[in-house]
């Protein structure tokens, strides 16, 4: 049976999600503002939670409809059968997002809408699930335009960005979906030489170890999918079976990573040992101005530090001429990527990007700056 289903993504990565999904076997693929509307069976659904990189939830459609008012939302979600969709035992949540939504408080929609499931629940079953907003096994999404509602129910569970990898971080971390897109959009492929200079707690190389030895993101973790009445388990076994199949062993694949602090490196090695990738990469601390190119070209990415506290402005735009002198000096035949909400750094760095690409980190909007280094041609 067909299903209708909606992935969102972190903005400016739609393109390559439709592509993934493409892969999937997603039919009636519409791509949107923040997500991709697509059809298909569940083991297009189960194939896309396992194997996507960008997305960050798949989303199930299970009504839809207009409405004016609350009550409208409480009937609405009244009238589907939710005993059909999860057991009673399983705690669930309710999350409302309103684009143009005419109603005073997206709070109390919230309410009427859980009002409505345990109504529902209580009417075909005699007993109403509890209510869990920290861990809840089954997710129920609404989404409100000026006068027309979707219900959803979340098939991934946790955001598919948490790809059961990475323990420890340092500081505000890349989200996995995000680097695994920025790897995507820098045109690197397996083989070819990856340095990350300020690697951090070692996302992109994560990310790029994961695609380089053909690792499903999803295959270490779980899936709200599991917990849903329509849940077909020898679908999934197959699936996850072939995806597991297809993993390489873990050799050297040309990915180096450093950080001039010691302890991001610690952190960096810690997650990819503790995700059986530690073979796969090359760490050191060093200093951004003093990394020596492990090859004549490759792709070179970073997320420098933003400059959140006091003070460190100042410091970043001291640094920056250094990295742009170094990258000059060291880098030529080299694409460089740096992902920043600092919009000040190709011209602090002397250098002309290529390309500026809009791509958010959360809520934070920033530009991916593609600097080429060309022998010679890119001094301002």
């Amino acid at each position: 049976m067909m299903n209708q289903y909606f992935a969102t993504c972190p903005r400016g990565l739609e393109a390559l999600l439709v592509n993934e999904l493409k892969n999937s076997n997603a039919k009636d693929i519409k791509p949107t503002d923040g997500g991709v509307g697509f059809a298909g069976e569940l083991s297009v659904c189960y194939h896309a939670n396992l194997h996507s990189r960008i997305a960050t939830r798949i989303l199930m459609q299970a009504g839809q409809g207009k409405y004016a008012t609350e009550d409208d939302l409480y009937q609405a979600a009244y009238k589907l059968n939710w005993p059909n969709w999860f057991d009673v035992k399983h705690d669930f949540m309710v999350k409302v997002t309103g684009v143009k939504c005419p109603l005073k408080s997206l709070e109390f929609a919230t309410l009427r809408i859980k009002d409505a499931i345990c109504d529902k629940f209580r009417q075909v079953v005699n007993s109403r699930p509890y209510i869990d907003t920290k861990t809840p096994a089954v997710r129920v999404h609404a989404y409100l335009t000026a006068d027309s509602y979707v219900y959803y129910v979340d098939t991934s569970g946790d955001a598919l960005y948490q790809r059961g990898n990475r323990k420890a971080s340092i500081e505000a971390p890349l989200r996995e979906n995000l680097a695994a897109g920025i790897l995507q959009l820098s045109g690197w492929q397996a083989g070819q030489p990856l340095l990350d200079p300020m690697c951090g707690s070692g996302t992109f190389l994560l990310e790029a170890a994961m695609m380089a030895l053909n690792i499903a993101p999803g295959l270490k973790r779980d899936f709200g999918f599991e917990k849903l009445k329509n849940f077909e388990s020898d679908t999934w076994k197959k699936i996850k079976n072939t995806a597991l199949k297809n993993v390489k062993p873990v050799t050297f694949q040309k990915l180096y990573g450093s950080d001039s602090d010691l302890r991001a490196v610690r952190v960096a090695k810690q997650n990819l040992t503790e995700a059986g990738l530690a073979e796969a990469v090359q760490l050191t601390q060093t200093n951004i101005t003093e990394v020596v190119p492990p090859a004549d070209n490759g792709v070179l990415v970073a997320n420098p530090p933003y400059g959140v506290r006091i003070g460190e402005d100042e410091e970043l735009a001291l640094l920056y001429p250094k990295m742009g002198e170094a990258l000059k000096r060291k880098f030529a035949g080299w694409n460089t990527y740096f992902l920043t909400n600092d919009l000040r750094l190709p011209k602090l760095m002397r250098l002309t990007p290529s390309k500026r690409t809009p791509l958010f980190n959360g809520p934070l909007e920033c530009r991916l700056f593609e600097i080429k280094m060309v022998a010679g041609s890119n001094r301002k």
